[in-house]
């Protein structure tokens, strides 16, 4: 009889269930997906009844379900942080109070409602039990466990849990027993989250832009930062002085003292670009490397371990992940690929159906247990042509192989596509399976999305996909990259060489505009890249249409970027891909084995701006 094992994320961050048959991941997303709330706290009801309809299941079949961290626990460490921020907390306790007093503090119950709710069970007879993980146990668990490996280092980096906000663990075999911890408010998550919200970013969406904003400064605030805000030691560890910091005070993250010490106030949201914020980003991005190192140098002397696996929000910094690599720590570092909090609701249930006897089964195969990270919704060809005919869209059907034929030929020809295929990823990550995609060998690629598309920053930078067997050939990476977590150098071979007196002269974002190899739409400016490898057993329709354009233009490189625009979930069903694809300047767009033009399709209407509803992240 299968062991099911239902996974629930929920109430903070980017709510999320995932399904587990007999210690193998089969189904998993996040709940924006469904509600088009970016981010959505809410308990994931239709993430819940996705997994089960995947599977083809009722919670009646379910083992057990695994809630991804300890709310009592939780309670008690928001209790003693008002007490010691006393009295200048007070604000803050008045609003957050009432909240953990009525219900978050019994998140069980309420979890345990929500399910009785679906009618497929009862809250106290009936239903499957409701097992509490802690909140770092579960990052650990979503890292090592799916891992490729037998035993490994595992560090997890975030805010903050229940308390912890840095954890090490030893994986062996299928349990992963803590080493040693940091706790809250000692937090390098929040000390990145500090700088993303002084620079203007909202938090917990906005760190990417301070990661990507990096480059184009010069990190001159570094040393400030580790003489006045963290105290670093040589295993990693580390203290910040709290006085700089507003979170356990207010409901802000930074305020006078960071005003005083970075030379004036907090830069408005949307407001203009300075060097001052380039130079924060790039200070920051260096001490939160240096920090990583120094961690992962420590879990490899007291493991011993020769790989290292990575989960919580800190693992989503792909240039410190290409950091630890590149310094040779390990022989090998796998980052979950939905490392923040919706990958706890996948580690919840991993760590119970391992608890209850489920083998990992994956290692014997050689790879790792995510099976892409595909383990969102697919949509058959009949539901695609359904929903195209009742929108009266004028569509032509292919063969897989025609079709990459006819979407390369436009991509090769400066157009841009909107690609659907198969099950949607799970973690933040588009990786082929709901993509925008282009040509990385034209230098306008990288605007055109940013601004006509995507309509974001123009400094977004965008990421490659490479065929993996043409990956060293391209970029500086000695090791798989199947989930776009690691930040690496584009290979020399194909850098162009630039005029010194140029790069000097040239500051901030008008450094967009020097081509520095070959793949110009997805070269930062500091030569880098946020790189995805893709083999066959990945993804064989993304593969397939790589090996396409490579065929045709010699180059196995395309630009990837997620099927979004900006302030809204990546899109997860035909009906959101096609809105999309009529509200921006993509070319083409190919659903499954069906593929669009734009020209071709009727005017596009709506009642109000589409753009007004979309909060910006």
């Amino acid at each position: 009889m299968t062991e099911l094992v239902l996974g629930i994320s929920a109430y903070y961050h980017d709510s999320a269930a995932a399904l587990v048959a007999d210690g193998v991941p089969v189904a998993a997303a996040q709940e924006e997906r469904f509600t088009r709330v970016r981010h959505d706290s809410a308990f994931p009801r239709k993430a819940v009844e996705y997994c089960l309809r995947e599977a083809g299941v009722t919670l009646a079949d379910v083992s057990a379900v695994a809630y991804y961290e300890d709310p009592a626990l939780k309670f008690r460490r928001v209790l003693t942080t008002f007490a010691g921020a006393a009295p200048a907390g007070f604000a803050s306790f008045r609003d957050t109070l009432p909240a953990w007093l009525s219900w978050k503090r019994r998140t069980a119950d309420v979890v345990r409602s929500q399910l009785a709710a679906l009618g497929q069970g009862s809250v106290h007879g009936g239903g499957p039990p409701l097992e509490i993980r802690r909140h770092h146990e579960s990052h650990a668990a979503s890292a090592f466990l799916p891992s490729p490996y037998e035993s490994a280092a595992v560090l997890c980096v975030d805010g903050v849990g229940e308390w912890a906000t840095t954890t090490l663990w030893h994986g062996r075999g299928s349990e992963v027993a803590p080493v040693s911890e940091i706790r809250f408010p000692h937090s390098l998550g929040l000390l990145y989250s500090a700088f993303t919200y002084f620079c203007g970013f909202k938090v917990d969406s906005g760190e990417y832009k301070l990661m990507g904003l990096a480059p184009y400064g010069t990190p001159r605030y570094a040393q400030l930062i580790k003489d006045r805000l963290i105290d670093i030691k040589p295993d990693g560890s580390f203290r910040l002085d709290m006085r700089y910091f507003e979170y356990l005070r207010g409901q802000v993250m930074t305020g006078s003292g960071f005003e005083t010490l970075f030379g004036g106030p907090r830069r408005a949201p949307e407001g203009p670009l300075t060097e001052r914020e380039f130079d924060l980003a790039a200070s920051v991005q260096q001490v939160t490397e240096e920090v990583v190192v120094l961690l992962a140098r420590h879990a490899r002397k007291v493991t011993g371990e020769r790989h290292l696996v990575l989960a919580g929000g800190v693992a989503l910094n792909c240039v410190a992940n290409g950091r630890i690599i590149n310094e040779k720590i390990f022989d090998e570092v796998w980052t979950q690929p939905a490392a923040g909090d919706a990958g706890g609701a996948l580690g919840a249930a991993l760590i119970v159906a391992a608890e209850r006897g489920a083998p990992r089964s994956h290692l014997a195969e050689g790879r790792d247990g995510m099976s892409g990270s595909l383990l969102g919704p697919e949509f058959s060809d009949e539901e695609i042509t359904a929903y195209l005919d009742s929108q009266g869209a004028p569509y032509t059907v292919h063969s897989p192989d025609e079709l990459c034929e006819r979407v390369s030929g436009v991509l090769a020809e400066g157009k841009i596509a909107g690609w659907f295929q198969g099950r949607m990823e799970f973690g933040p990550r588009a990786l082929g399976a709901r993509s925008i995609i282009g040509d990385p060998r034209d230098p306008a690629m990288q605007s055109a999305m940013n601004l006509k598309i995507k309509f974001r920053e123009s400094f977004r930078p965008f990421a490659p996909s490479v065929l993996a067997e043409d990956a060293k050939d391209y970029f500086d990476l000695d090791q798989p990259s199947p989930y776009m977590l690691v930040v690496t150098g584009i290979s020399p071979a194909q850098r162009l060489e630039t005029d010194a007196g140029q790069e000097a002269d040239v500051t901030g974002l008008d450094k967009l505009k020097i081509h520095r190899s070959t793949i110009p739409a997805v070269t930062h400016v500091d030569h880098s890249a946020r790189v995805q490898t893709v083999t066959e057993d990945n993804n064989a329709p993304y593969h397939r249409l790589l090996t396409a354009f490579k065929a045709r233009t010699g180059c196995p490189v395309l630009v990837n970027t997620s099927f979004n625009v900006r302030g809204e979930p990546i899109v997860a069903s035909p009906a959101e891909a096609y809105a999309c694809f009529m509200r921006t300047n993509i070319d083409v767009l190919a659903l499954g084995n069906v593929l669009l033009r734009k020209e071709d399709q009727p005017e596009w209407k709506e009642e109000s701006d589409w753009r007004e509803a979309i909060p910006l992240d």
